[in-house]
């Protein structure tokens, strides 16, 4: 079958469009992201902005142009995550985004949200059960910790964490100041701690990390003078080189972050808190190092629309 899937994130709005066989191969023919930014300001209102959801109408837009040009497809599914969720008129917004765009489209909950983005991940690697593995999932307005075997999940948390919600409460001031950086690692280290219990970090043998937060820290780590998905994916980066990429970006404006090699201009307002919920996840799981991975929850969302995957 042919899939589109709308990631419709707190963040970002991402777009896949993909071939699925009856094995679960997923064979990816068009990605796209853009940042939209939903969250803004949704800690603080309740609600999701007009000028919010104009981005994400917009985004759209443009996809239905690229599923269009790739020569359409059989199912075209949406999900919306925590700023959806969290958000008084979440669900208008779910059902005017379904009717203009002709999308199956569904405000889900941080349960299936976790579970969909395993089974993401899993796609395409050995179902090794011998390993328990974390995979992170650090969004806009949440961030989800997920521990399994080959592709059983033993556990599963969506929390609050996330770098749109955390920069909003943290960090005031342009470049932050050290204690508004600590105080966001303290608020990241509570928030894992009392969500994920010390049994199911200490299992964890190995952490995978998914979504924009790690995929750009490659992309900085790599030095890439343009995003590549090929070399990005399967990366390993230290702890010890992603407190370095997190100290360098703490350390710049908002301005001089844009300026950053490896970094697309609109990830500079929300990377550095990305950043140091990356670095204290890994404290917390005591991993040494992380790997970065493309497969995420549009491919889990993409294996359960074409009928081959429960989530």
């Amino acid at each position: 079958m042919r899939i589109a899937v709308a990631d419709i994130g707190s963040n970002s709005t991402r777009l896949l469009v993909a071939e699925v066989d009856e094995r679960g191969t997923v064979t990816e023919l068009e990605r796209r992201s853009e940042v939209t930014r939903l969250a803004d300001g949704v800690d603080v209102t309740g609600v999701l902005s007009g000028a919010a959801m104009g981005r994400v109408f917009d985004a759209l837009e443009a996809y239905s142009a690229v599923i269009a040009q790739a020569g359409g497809v059989d199912r075209y599914v949406g999900v919306m995550t925590s700023a959806s969720r969290d958000a008084e008129n979440g669900g208008e917004f779910a059902t005017e985004v379904a009717e203009r765009f002709a999308i199956d489209a569904r405000v889900i909950e941080g349960d299936l949200e976790a579970r969909l983005c395993f089974l993401g991940a899993a796609c395409g690697r050995p179902a090794d059960e011998s390993h328990p593995t974390c995979v992170l999932d650090i969004g806009g307005g949440s961030t989800e910790f997920i521990v399994g075997r080959g592709r059983s999940v033993d556990f599963h948390v969506s929390t609050q964490l996330g770098v749109v919600r955390q920069s909003e409460r943290h960090l005031g001031s342009d470049p932050p100041t050290p204690q508004e950086l600590a105080e966001l690692d303290a608020d990241a280290r509570s928030t894992i701690e009392a969500a994920v219990p010390a049994e199911m970090r200490e299992a964890a043998e190995a952490m995978i990390a998914v979504a924009g937060t790690a995929t750009w820290m490659a992309s900085i780590d790599l030095g890439l003078e343009a995003y590549d998905s090929a070399r990005i994916h399967g990366t390993r980066i230290g702890l010890e080189r992603c407190r370095e990429i997190a100290a360098m970006l703490g350390s710049m404006s908002e301005a001089d972050r844009r300026e950053v090699k490896g970094l697309h201009p609109d990830r500079a307002p929300t990377i550095l808190t990305g950043a140091h919920i990356l670095c204290t996840s890994m404290e917390c799981f005591g991993v040494d190092e992380v790997e970065v991975s493309q497969h995420d929850i549009l491919y889990g969302v993409a294996l359960q629309a074409a009928g081959l995957a429960d989530a």
